[in-house]
């Protein structure tokens, strides 16, 4: 009898403890950008050796996604890889949160066409008659040039939906603010999905960010316009800015962070988190030296 009570004493007292110690545990609820989610995921498993006591939650949906679940504050880190509008940011103060903007790396966004597609060189403008509604380019012949395995040479025209960042993000820079899509786009749910369909259709053209870049695709250089200089999509590109694309990754809190959340978005800020960004294939915000 001795011997039942004791297992149960010690039964009772180890859940006790592990319920303390799940109790004391912070959970950082963290949302948003696509682009960024895979990088989010990666600061997050990283951050539990620097502070086991400490659990980032993350998950995707698109930017608009994270923005809103911070609009309605039931988020602590929101991702973006576009900043927050006037309107959601009055909207958020109107219901009591107060946004503030950091920084946290920066990104190509890269066009993708298929590996046997032999464009080298686009530039914004001829984007913007591709994508744009009323453009003119329907057709690859329309560029000058014939893709082999597209059987009637029509672009296949593939895009993210329009709750993205990179959704906006491409529409403000290619398109400009009053110019909308082309109907009968191909509106994926994520970055991985673009770059899927692209690999496997030769009509098609895509845009989304670098880090999802294969060998099984196509990436050409973008200029600003006729005549100027052709940039390569990369890292180095994005972070100095000569890339036409690039474009900021952007993490939101609920007024300035404190407590489990600062030390957590400094931890992302630091070298250690920059480098991890960097792995990840996106430009961190300054130079940094990684093992």
């Amino acid at each position: 009898m001795r011997s039942r009570q004791l297992s149960y004493l010690i039964l009772v007292t180890a859940v006790t403890a592990y319920a303390s110690v799940a109790e004391a545990r912070t959970v950082i609820q963290n949302k948003g950008s696509d682009t960024l989610v895979n990088v989010a995921q990666a600061w997050a498993e990283e951050y539990r050796k620097v502070d086991p006591d400490v659990a980032v939650a993350v998950s995707g949906g698109g930017s608009g996604t994270g923005i809103a679940a911070m609009i309605n504050g039931t988020v602590d880190i929101a991702n973006a890889s576009r900043k927050m509008k006037d309107k959601e940011i009055k909207l958020a103060n109107e219901r009591g949160q107060s946004p503030v903007e950091h920084i946290v790396g920066y990104d190509a966004l890269a066009v993708f066409i298929h590996q046997d597609n032999p464009l080298n060189e686009v530039t914004i403008e001829q984007l913007a008659e591709v994508y744009g509604e009323d453009g003119k380019f329907e057709n690859w012949a329309d560029l000058g040039i014939e893709v082999p395995g597209c059987k009637d040479q029509t672009m296949v025209l593939v895009s993210r939906q329009n709750n993205s960042g990179t959704y906006a993000y491409f529409r403000q820079a290619v398109l400009g603010k009053a110019r909308d899509y082309k109907l009968g786009t191909r509106d994926m749910h994520g970055s991985k999905d673009v770059v899927d369909l692209v690999e496997k259709t030769p009509c098609a053209i895509g845009y989304s960010g670098l880090a999802y870049a294969t060998d099984h695709i196509k990436m050409p250089c973008v200029s600003k316009a006729d005549g100027e200089s052709c940039v390569i999509p990369t890292v180095a590109t994005a972070s100095d800015g000569s890339y036409p694309i690039a474009r900021p990754l952007l993490m939101y809190t609920n007024g300035e962070p404190q407590g489990a959340i600062k030390a957590y978005m400094d931890w992302i800020l630091s070298d250690v988190g920059q480098c991890i960004i960097q792995q990840k294939g996106y430009a961190p915000i300054r130079s940094v030296t990684c093992n």
